[in-house]
């Protein structure tokens, strides 16, 4: 297996060794071979290569099986408002050329860690969801303009790239055991979030064995944190999809536990949910276990189910037994490396309890 790796900026290529040294632990116990090859994009491609990222970056994705990325973002490209390339650019641009419609990323909850949660353990005990992102189109790719006193961005959508992703949404819903899923839109005011919802109300008819619901965006911030054991697949746009889905990680009582996929017809992405976090950067104290379950992800969707397992089952023994960084661990931290070095070593030998 051929995997493209995007260390990228801030913490993301401390977290990525990290999750390369559980491919590695794979690769001893099941005698698999990760072939692998590292590639700028982000604030790093900047500062090399003078752009976010590069041709050579993009052959290098389309030519394996799959990419890792560790994360992008720089304070310093967010502070300037003149500055003109950004390290995202290089993210949305990959997602483009790789078409890359569709993000994934399941939010559950840990027995261990529903105190670390800011919101009642009640509420969020046994939450178990995943948010199906559209990923290529909306407000972030349409026409932008911007004079000094007035701008403007573009939300499109066409019919096509709403049916490809919904399909998609409702097959993952089928093989879940409530087959639930909920349209988040703003269909009372966006001509967008109108012809959303007329086409997931016609791909609803051929999907009768799935429980189909619709709510406006500003309900569903509200039921997300208030109820967020009645959701199960939630579908929806681009720019609303990034919202809600950091908004989600509140449950889990940390961003650095969700992993995600992006993925199109012929490629995908696996990456953390969580950004550079440069303020962490170079200290060994990020949290390296979301990238690690975005690697089990990855295993679980190219068919390797039992690698998949052995990762997960490593990662709920770090939590279990407290195994982890200072953002679910206040008391008894550990490092980045720690955290990484006992998920290698689980796999490869598991303890008994």
């Amino acid at each position: 297996m051929k995997i493209a790796v995007l260390p990228g900026d801030g913490i993301g290529p401390e977290i990525c060794v990290q999750s390369l040294k559980v491919l590695k632990a794979i690769s001893f116990k099941f005698g698999h071979q990760f072939i692998l090859s590292k590639g700028l994009i982000g604030a790093e491609s900047i500062k090399q290569t003078c752009l976010p990222i590069t041709k050579e970056t993009i052959t290098l994705c389309k030519s394996y099986d799959t990419i890792l990325l560790g994360a992008v973002g720089d304070p310093l490209y967010d502070n300037d408002p003149q500055i003109n390339l950004r390290p995202e650019q290089g993210l949305l641009e990959l997602r483009h050329h790789l078409g890359l419609y569709c993000n994934m990323r399941p939010i559950k909850t840990y027995n261990k860690l529903l105190k670390v949660s800011p919101i009642k353990q009640s509420v969020i005990n046994k939450v178990n969801l995943v948010i199906v992102r559209e990923l290529t189109s909306g407000i972030y790719f349409g026409n932008k303009w911007r004079s000094k006193d007035e701008a403007y961005d573009i939300c499109t959508y066409n019919k096509h790239i709403i049916k490809q992703i919904a399909i998609q949404a409702f097959e993952t819903a089928r093989q879940r055991p409530n087959k639930h899923l909920t349209l988040v839109d703003k269909a009372n005011v966006l001509e967008t979030s109108r012809l959303w919802r007329e086409t997931v109300k016609e791909i609803a008819q051929d999907h009768p064995d799935i429980k189909v619901d619709y709510m406006f965006i500003d309900n569903a911030t509200m039921q997300i944190v208030f109820k967020p054991i009645q959701f199960d697949i939630l579908l929806t746009d681009n720019m609303f999809g990034d919202i809600l889905s950091d908004e989600a990680s509140v449950i889990t009582g940390s961003l650095g536990l969700l992993p995600s996929v992006s993925f199109g017809n012929h490629y995908s992405l696996y990456e953390p949910v969580h950004g550079s976090f440069p303020q962490a950067k170079g200290h060994n104290i990020a949290n390296p276990l979301g990238s690690i379950l975005s690697v089990s992800l990855m295993l679980y969707h190219f068919g390797f189910k039992q690698e998949s397992l052995f990762i997960n089952r490593a990662v709920n023994e770090s939590i279990t037994l407290g195994i982890t960084t200072q953002d679910i661990n206040h008391n008894h931290p550990c490092t980045t490396s720690a955290v990484g070095d006992f998920v290698f070593s689980y796999i490869l030998k598991p303890r008994r309890r």
